[in-house]
């Protein structure tokens, strides 16, 4: 017996798909279940063929079951999550296979993000057992399988992993590769990287090595280069015996070339300084409800960034880190879980120049400072090759993580959330928050928040609270004050955000926050065009290419 059964879209937040209020906030367990026929060749080699079922990603815990056996188990949205399915399809042509997903979106003091469940045990005022899901995040709590699902084969010998690090000159690059296979230790390796013109300009063979790239094409963000986000082919070709067939698997890996250093003071990437200046984005709108920033953005996106020049810094859903339980030994075994699960994901990207383990945690508590130290350890033995920091809203005295990080990132409302309305407090405010950081850390900072809501179509003159023009004239401080230290050390501002996105309901949120340039249709609204005509002038600064409007970076 079951509860109610409704069609649900796969990739998609359940919350919005009905007009049911009470599916729009429901908390616990939901099932989704689909029948698929294979093809007949993935099921009659069963010796070696290996099928495979992969979820993108499913929020928040999931369990997995193929045909009424459970084949997987996992903890933790937005990245993803696979099993093999062989021993249960195979053998069997012509029968549907039943895929079953139990999921439940509630979160605890030990999730990322963490969450608590609140009974209300006053029955004058609730009815019985009624409860509240509490989070500590402003952006709504959307659940449902929000990734593709697919299903894959290889064969039963078969390439699990590829790792490549690259380093350069003006003359010549060096990429690094390793290679993980699985199902034999007898195997042979083959490896060649191809240009865009198809033009093979390296080999290499086994399971480690190096490739030397004579004049190297380097990967280079979005207007800093003619040809931005030069990606290589690497071709990975195995060979392996077993059950008496000789078995090939053959996998195409994008690589673009590129090196990222810190200083004091700036962010190189190919030895040249580079000034973030972009967007934090949630990915929500009316007709598409997604869920990616404070957490990993869709495999798509992060294609389109790799191609396209956009420089990401990669963040982990570890949003709303608030409470004292979630800084204990359980979070922190599931937040380095998830930085090897993001890591695998997203580590041969040369969009991603910088990892991001938390977003406003509460790091002025003691237990902080051995809670970041070790997630930042482990973020860098696991990837020695990019800078890792998380964002703050701490007080610059009182941080117990910072002093791990590799650069500052600050939030900052201020005369928003701090002195609302009065927009003469910025300069002073800016200048003194950007002034205690660099002088206690010497390290390069980011305006990794800043905005303000605005309605779209209220106006004010002169300029209000929650107006179009409120929103502009606030740009505009945080502006002035980011042209004279970004001489020093201050190395990019993120706005928040590109577009209104949903939150849960609440007496300063009117049908979510407003803080975005866009609204959540994606039309823009007057700040959007000082934003536009800010970047152009930055990236004009920084290039002698033709000037076109478009973000450097996102912080996803």
């Amino acid at each position: 017996q079951t509860g109610p059964v409704i069609d649900m879209p796969v990739p998609a937040s359940f919350n919005d798909i009905t007009q049911d209020p009470s599916l729009e906030n429901y908390i616990g367990w939901v099932w989704y279940e689909k029948e698929v026929l294979l093809p007949l060749r993935w099921l009659q080699d069963d010796l070696n063929t290996r099928v495979v079922l992969r979820f993108g990603s499913a929020h928040y815990y999931s369990i997995v079951w193929v045909n009424g056996v459970q084949v997987v188990e996992h903890e933790g949205g937005h990245l993803p999550f696979e099993a093999d399915i062989s021993s249960i399809v195979q053998g069997s042509p012509g029968i549907p296979c039943r895929i079953t997903v139990a999921l439940n979106n509630t979160l605890t003091p030990h999730t990322l993000p963490p969450g608590s469940i609140q009974y209300m045990n006053d029955k004058t005022r609730y009815p019985k057992n009624y409860f509240v899901q509490n989070i500590r995040f402003d952006f709504f709590n959307y659940a449902g399988i929000h990734r593709p699902v697919v299903l894959y084969t290889t064969p039963s010998v078969y390439i699990d992993d590829i790792t490549v690090t690259t380093t350069s000159s003006e003359s010549v690059a060096m990429v690094q590769y390793q290679v993980s296979v699985v199902g034999s230790t007898l195997y042979s390796l083959s490896l060649s990287l191809r240009d865009q013109e198809g033009k093979v300009v390296a080999t290499g063979d086994g399971p480690a090595g190096e490739l030397k790239v004579l004049n190297p094409k380097l990967w280079w963000p979005y207007l800093m280069h003619e040809n931005p986000g030069y990606r290589y082919s690497l071709e990975v070709k195995m060979q392996a015996q077993a059950n008496g067939v000789l078995l090939e698997d053959v996998y195409t890996l994008p690589v673009g070339i590129r090196t990222v250093h810190v200083t004091s003071t700036q962010f190189l990437i190919n030895g040249k300084p580079f000034y973030f200046h972009g967007v934090n984005k949630h990915e929500d709108a009316d007709v598409s409800v997604q869920r990616p920033c404070h957490y990993p953005y869709a495999e798509e996106i992060m294609d389109l960034c790799d191609a396209y020049g956009i420089v990401v810094i990669d963040e982990c859903p570890g949003v709303g880190i608030k409470m004292p339980e979630s800084f204990g030994n359980k979070s922190l075994q599931h937040h380095l879980v998830v930085m090897e699960e993001l890591i695998r994901r997203d580590k041969n990207r040369p969009s991603v120049v910088m990892w991001s383990v938390a977003n406003e945690p509460a790091s002025e508590l003691p237990p902080a400072a051995y809670y970041f130290k070790t997630v930042i350890a482990h973020t860098k033995a696991l990837d020695p090759s990019r800078p890792v920091t998380f964002v703050t809203d701490a007080n610059y005295a009182l941080d117990r993580g910072a002093p791990y990080v590799d650069v500052i990132c600050v939030n900052s409302y201020f005369s928003w959330y701090h002195d609302p309305g009065h927009l003469e407090v910025i300069p002073l405010q800016l200048t003194t928050q950007f002034e205690n950081w660099y002088k206690t850390y010497q390290k390069p900072i980011i305006q990794s928040e800043y905005g303000a809501d605005s309605v779209p179509g209220l106006h004010s003159d002169p300029p209000l609270m929650f107006s179009e023009e409120y929103q502009k004239a606030m740009l505009r401080e945080y502006h002035s004050v980011f042209d004279k230290k970004k001489k020093e050390y201050v190395i990019g501002e993120l706005i928040w955000n590109f577009a209104d996105f949903m939150t849960n309901q609440g007496t300063t949120r009117v049908l979510g926050n407003k803080k975005g340039i866009f609204t959540r249709q994606r039309q823009p609204k007057s700040a959007a065009f000082v934003l536009r005509e800010r970047y152009w002038k930055i990236a004009n600064e920084s290039s002698c290419l033709p000037p076109i409007i478009k973000s450097h970076t996102l912080f996803l």
